[in-house]
């Protein structure tokens, strides 16, 4: 599904990812420069941003812009939108990959922990969907692709909150793509397995914790799905790619599993 025109799908496009210091949200930035958008890159990690937009811009020639943004703080997702479009202009693209992940019993969850985890993972995505949507349906162009999980497609122990905040994205996709399908706007999940990332690595400390050695905590996870091997960052972004493509316009609502064959 990887774009591989010499044409770039996306130049004089502006694309908006959240959480793109690192892991999959870096990854869905470097795809979307390498097919010629215009970034702005959104995070808690602004030296990290700024050293990404700058790596990007050198080795895609397309304009990077690092803004700190908190998804879980209604005023600060504003301000954040608001230097984005000052700077590059309407957003015809949004990416919001911003999350976190807690594990816990259903019976240890405290509401703290609830509300936080609604908060980023499913609350935050819905501030950015409505920051960008009214200009999406004006341009009368639009891709959204919120970033959920396997967590919301099946059962895992301990994720309860997390699970249930993935699974609201899938609604909160669905949804809106029949709200905006006659004005050129389509919204998408992508539900990655485990995946290459700091998430992963600290799946793989509580397994260890709880008894497992790293090496057998890392089987583990590989072994949850049928390529007995964990996600690739890159993996994920060029599905993201493929459901941002001006020629994806039919595809929309749609939850697409990034996940070796784990989910079907």
């Amino acid at each position: 599904m990887t774009v591989t025109t010499d044409v770039r799908t996306l130049t004089d496009r502006h694309a908006v990812v959240t959480g793109a210091s690192r892991g999959i949200g870096a990854a869905i930035a470097e795809a979307l420069a390498r097919e010629g958008a215009s970034l702005t890159l959104m995070g808690r990690d602004v030296a990290a941003l700024s050293q990404r937009a700058a790596a990007l811009t050198a080795r895609h020639h397309v304009r990077a812009l690092p803004v700190a943004c908190d998804v879980s703080d209604a005023d600060a997702v504003a301000r954040a939108f608001d230097a984005s479009r000052e700077a590059l202009g309407d957003a015809h693209v949004l990416v919001a990959n911003a999350g976190e992940a807690a594990s816990a019993t259903a019976g240890d969850t405290s509401r703290a922990l609830w509300d936080r985890m609604l908060a980023v993972n499913l609350t935050g995505a819905f501030l950015c969907v409505q920051a960008v949507l009214p200009a999406m349906r004006a341009a009368r162009f639009g891709r959204v692709v919120l970033v959920s999980s396997t967590s919301a497609l099946k059962g895992y122990p301990r994720t309860a909150a997390y699970a249930a905040a993935k699974a609201g994205l899938l609604g909160l996709a669905r949804a809106l793509a029949a709200e905006v399908a006659r004005d050129g706007v389509t919204v998408n999940a992508v539900c990655p397995g485990y995946t290459e990332t700091d998430m992963a690595r600290a799946a793989i400390d509580n397994l260890v914790a709880a008894g497992r050695t790293p090496e057998e905590a890392r089987r583990a996870l590989e072994r949850l799905n049928p390529r007995h091997a964990l996600v690739t960052p890159e993996e994920v972004a060029a599905t993201v790619v493929w459901l941002c493509a001006p020629s994806s316009g039919a595809i929309t609502g749609q939850a697409v599993a990034v996940a070796a064959g784990e989910v079907m």
